[in-house]
Formats: C-alpha cells, sequence, structure tokens
C-alpha cells in the first residue's frame, strides 16, 4: 500500500475499514471526516495484516513520528517489534483478550521506537478490521496518551 496522499485518496479503502469497524463496535467516530483527516489525526492510528507474523500496513503521520519511521519503514515493520521482546507476551494476552469479543479499551503497554526510545502507551483501544463480507483483513489500535520513559 503506497503512503497516503492526495493522489490515492489518503488510502481511502483502509481508513474506511478502520473507521467503519471502530464505529461498529465502540458506537463512536474514530475521527470526524475523511481518509485525510485520519493520515492527520493528532491520536495514533496503526493497524496490521492478518498475516502469521503480522506487517504493519497503516500508521498515521502521529504514528510515524512516535515511532520515528517513514511510511515504507513503518508498513513492512513486523507488528510484533513494536513491542521490546520482554513485553510481547503482555502483548500477545492482550490481543487474545481483544479476539474474544472484538475490542478491548483502556490498554496499557510499553512499546519501543525505530531510535530504542521505550514509551508507554495508555488508554489504547485495540479492534479487529472485517471487510463487508465478515472476512478478517486484520488488527487496529489507536491511542492518544504517550509517556516516553
Amino acid at each position: 500500500m503506497d503512503c497516503p496522499s492526495e493522489s490515492n485518496g489518503f488510502q481511502a479503502h483502509h481508513a474506511r475499514l478502520l473507521t467503519e469497524n471502530f464505529h461498529a463496535l465502540l458506537g463512536r467516530p474514530l475521527v470526524n471526516g475523511t481518509a485525510k483527516n485520519l493520515y492527520h489525526a493528532p491520536i495514533v492510528v496503526l493497524s496490521h495484516t492478518t498475516d502469521a507474523d503480522p506487517i504493519l500496513n497503516y500508521g498515521n503521520l502521529a504514528a510515524q513520528r512516535l515511532w520515528k519511521l517513514t511510511w515504507e519503514q513503518l508498513t513492512t515493520l513486523p507488528s510484533r517489534q513494536t513491542a521490546e521482546p520482554m513485553e510481547q507476551a503482555q502483548r500477545d494476552a492482550m490481543f487474545a483478550q481483544m479476539r474474544s469479543k472484538g475490542f478491548i479499551e483502556n490498554y496499557h503497554g510499553i512499546r519501543i521506537g525505530s531510535t530504542g526510545q521505550r514509551f508507554e502507551i495508555k488508554n489504547a483501544i485495540i479492534w479487529t478490521l472485517h471487510d463487508n463480507s465478515g472476512q478478517k483483513r486484520g488488527e487496529a489500535a489507536c491511542f492518544r496518551e504517550v509517556t516516553l520513559l
């Protein structure tokens, strides 16, 4: 998937998948407006694929800034690498809990950026992405609160 831009409608199809699933599961909008608003939103929004070892396939500008990665770097990163090895079991447990009901709220966890900077994410919402036919297309997260460690 190319970097969201005017020329590709800021990845409107994927943005719609993110926002429609969020709204269906939580009953409120993820962001107001367009795919462009999602890409430029002040909250971090990420998603990953359904592969056995999921790869990030979307990260808005807030996510790119937090992890200090370009779009191209972010969207080739295995999702598990956003957490240090010692934090991955806790991350895996969170995903198991989320999968049982389709989403979770108020998740807290330690993550690591590309420079080695550790940070805690707080009050994250994690949800499953399904297309119109009900097929699972990935999982997503959003959060606003970050504390550098």
